[in-house]
């Protein structure tokens, strides 16, 4: 028995040892290759969780359909900005995405990850490269983008279109709930332009310069390029000022806009430190007659933010500030550090004692027309809230001061945020169509909707129909994918027409005071 254990055991070291030669040999292919202008992520087969691979072997046999929703469950903000679809069926799912290099990549790739070649559903893929060209059998239906819908509503749905692929549907799940990202930012950006727009209202008259308040700083802070370019594109469908330039290249590629848009000559701490302590005046001086008109925005607070303005701005370079205002210019001081509430002021303050102010028709103080602040840095929608809340009471207009977000904007969200999820409604087994869902009776929260679904508007409200309910002609969801090709091609233009501020917005006040009590 001795000798059988020791020899069973050398055999486990062979096997172990030609397992590792053979995952050296073959992985070869994917950390040897060039890696740029390409993505791992151009394999359809493989943009799922791990787990999906093995899911065709899991239904009850006789399965022909699977239809599955998007919602958003609830979570912190009280409606969804819908957007970021049509980026991932134009850059994932449009056209032939199946090929037979890409099924033999995915073959091999899941047997040295499952250390198994019984998982992977080669006969699967084949037969969608063999009946469909290598074009996905899938069919998308989705409220437009764009579109401001209240949480616990159906946002898309998914089906096979060929009863031979069912499975499908659910590999799709991982990518396309991923939409999660640009709806959420477009959301939390859109909540801040509810909250600018209030007080621009309350305490200037007007609110013309509303799409130009919160500048886009996030792209140095996000995950990736990607992250940048998708997160900064969800902000543009609420404003047009940005930095992030990937944002712009997105929607120029997918959305069919041109220039979405804009910024302005502005400093950094290095482009004024630069010149040395003793050389911030020059270096404020170099930034004005570098750019003798238009707009800049210098950040203020390399050294000390309060000297830079009384003696800086407020004294030495009064003249050229007043010179360059007569040309048309626009002074735009940034301080970068500091508690953004009391600085705000306090740079107010100083602003006012050197260049005084007026009072517009609302009774609110204004800096004259060349200067104006903008604050960057601690931005959420939060904060941009106390802001404005310690203007108003120190009776300042929140037109003389623009906000930029970094993190807060781009970053600080999750899929929780939403609390979306992507769940299967309904199945078709033997040719019955059963309407199915989860219950978890440790969590209502999570409980799924039933049956294939419709959204209405009912009485001028988003209303989710459940288990077949509802006129089709109704439908708010429409065709937006279907077998390989784009049916719905949408516009940035109409995206924002649709996402823009109406009268049927909810009481933006009063859903902070109940974000506040939550907070506590």
């Amino acid at each position: 028995l001795y000798h059988v254990l020791l020899i069973l055991k050398k055999l486990c070291f062979l096997f172990q040892y030609l397992l590792e030669y053979y995952i050296s040999v073959n992985c070869r292919k994917y950390t040897n290759c060039k890696m740029a202008g390409t993505s791992d992520a151009d394999n359809i087969v493989m943009l799922t969780d791990s787990y999906k691979m093995s899911h065709h072997k899991q239904y009850p046999p006789g399965t022909s359909q699977i239809y599955s929703y998007f919602e958003s469950r609830g979570g912190r903000f009280p409606y969804t900005v819908f957007f970021g679809l049509q980026y991932i069926i134009k850059r994932h799912l449009t056209g032939v995405v199946v090929t037979k290099e890409k099924v033999q990549e995915a073959k091999e790739f899941c047997a040295l990850h499952f250390r198994t070649d019984s998982i992977f559903d080669e006969e699967g893929w084949n037969y969608i490269i063999e009946h469909h060209g290598g074009r996905l059998p899938l069919r998308i239906k989705a409220v437009a983008e764009g579109s401001v819908v209240p949480v616990h509503n159906v946002l898309f749905t998914v089906e096979s279109t060929d009863p031979n692929t069912a499975w499908l549907t659910g590999i799709m799940e991982t990518l396309l709930v991923q939409t999660w990202y640009p709806m959420t930012v477009a959301t939390n950006s859109r909540i801040q332009k509810q909250i600018l727009d209030h007080y621009l209202r309350e305490t200037h008259g007007d609110d013309n310069t509303l799409d130009i308040k919160l500048h886009d700083f996030g792209c140095r802070g996000c995950t990736s390029a990607e992250s940048a370019a998708i997160g900064g594109a969800a902000h543009l469908v609420n404003f047009q000022s940005t930095d992030t330039m990937p944002a712009l290249l997105l929607l120029r590629r997918y959305y069919h806009s041109s220039m979405a848009g804009y910024s302005i000559p502005a400093t950094e701490h290095s482009t004024i430190t630069a010149w040395g302590r003793d050389g911030e005046l020059q270096a404020y001086s170099n930034m004005m007659r570098q750019f003798p008109d238009g707009v800049i925005a210098c950040v203020s607070d390399s050294y000390n933010i309060w000297e830079s303005i009384e003696k800086l701005w407020g004294k030495e370079l009064k003249d050229e500030v007043l010179a360059r205002g007569k040309n048309g210019g626009v002074l735009v001081v940034r301080p970068d550090s500091g508690d953004p509430p009391t600085v705000v002021l306090k740079c107010l303050e100083l602003l006012e004692s050197s260049f005084g102010t007026t009072s517009n028709n609302k009774g609110y103080k204004m800096l004259p027309p060349y200067l104006r602040l903008m604050q960057g840095d601690g931005i959420s929608y939060r904060t941009l809230r106390s802001i404005l809340d310690v203007l108003k009471s120190n009776k300042w207009s929140a037109e003389n001061v623009f906000f930029g977000s970094g993190g807060a904007l781009l970053q600080q969200v999750d899929r929780d945020t939403q609390k979306c999820a992507y769940k299967c409604s309904s199945v078709t087994v033997n040719g019955e169509e059963r309407d199915v869902y989860k219950e978890p009776i440790t969590d209502a929260g999570k409980n799924s909707k039933r049956g294939r679904l419709q959204l209405h508007m009912i009485d001028g409200e988003y209303t989710t129909l459940q288990q077949g309910q509802g006129d089709k002609d109704k439908d708010l969801l429409e065709v937006v994918y279907e077998n390989g090709e784009l049916v719905r091609d949408q516009t940035l233009e109409d995206i924002r027409q649709r996402a823009a501020l109406s009268e049927r917005d909810i009481d933006v006040m009063e859903f902070l005071r109940s974000d506040a009590d939550k907070a506590k």
